[in-house]
């Protein structure tokens, strides 16, 4: 299998140290497009996108595979195989960032420090756990998406983004959904929003930095805090932002925080 093919793998800028993008659920790379050129002259830039999204090779999807977030980490990790990385600076998003979590503890000898933006090991209140939905919610959003998914993603990306006053984002990231494949994103989104992983993430040992956002419907300030607790060598910075994609809609706070934690 052509790896770089299978997750249309660019590797970009120059340096000695790397840094790794993990898109979250429905992105394409291209979601870092407003980060990546603040770092290309100082470090080497790898970017990817998911089977499914973007200029993915779809035909290499299987079911069997994707049925849980394992199967997108052991992506990272053929990629950082195939491209013989070192000393990796994994940066994900949303799933993505719990995608990078999951590669990290399986083959912890890749990364040297992991960068978390608006993570979530559950997205369902339990007990008292506050993941910021119920499920009835989640079960309604997933069926919505079977019926109607075009209709889904015009009513969540806005949703998403928490970004009323840049409309212009949420179309530009409508777009980057609907060019998805959507039977696969219906199957991505089941995986990530009922997967649980509170305990995978007490096994993290590499060093990482949570960034959230003071207002994030996706990823509520609880769910950080839980993070922060759980993770045994982790930080927590809050953005004083709304949404749930502030390397989109607050690059400047996002690069802020990012510049320090790459250079540290």
């Amino acid at each position: 299998m052509n790896i770089l093919k299978r997750n249309n793998v660019r590797v970009l800028g120059h340096g000695p140290q790397t840094l790794l993008f993990v898109n979250g659920f429905g992105c394409d790379q291209s979601i870092w497009r407003y980060i990546i050129p603040a770092f290309s002259e100082q470090f080497q830039l790898v970017l990817f996108d998911h089977v499914g999204t973007g200029l993915s090779d779809t035909s290499t999807y299987t079911s069997q595979k994707y049925t849980s977030l394992d199967g997108y980490a052991q992506d990272i990790l053929e990629i950082c195989q195939h491209l013989r990385l070192t000393q990796v600076t994994l940066i994900g998003h949303s799933v993505g960032a719990m995608i990078g979590v999951l590669a990290a503890i399986r083959e912890p000898a890749y990364f040297r420090q992991l960068m978390l933006v608006c993570p979530s090991p559950c997205y369902l209140n339990e007990a008292e756990y506050h993941g910021g939905f119920e499920q009835t919610d989640i079960e309604q959003m997933l069926a919505y998406m079977e019926k109607d998914y075009v209709g889904w993603v015009d009513s969540f990306v806005p949703f998403l983004m928490g970004s009323p006053d840049q409309p212009s984002l949420s179309a530009s990231l409508i777009h980057s959904f609907c060019q998805n494949d959507p039977s696969i994103a219906k199957e991505f989104a089941r995986v990530t929003f009922l997967s649980d992983n509170r305990l995978d993430v007490k096994k993290l040992q590499v060093p990482c930095l949570l960034v959230q956002c003071a207002q994030d419907l996706i990823a509520p300030l609880e769910v950080g805090d839980y993070l922060r607790a759980a993770i045994p060598h982790a930080t927590l910075v809050t953005l004083p932002v709304a949404g749930h994609c502030p390397h989109v809609s607050a690059p400047s706070e996002m690069l802020s925080v990012m510049d320090s934690f790459v250079h540290a």
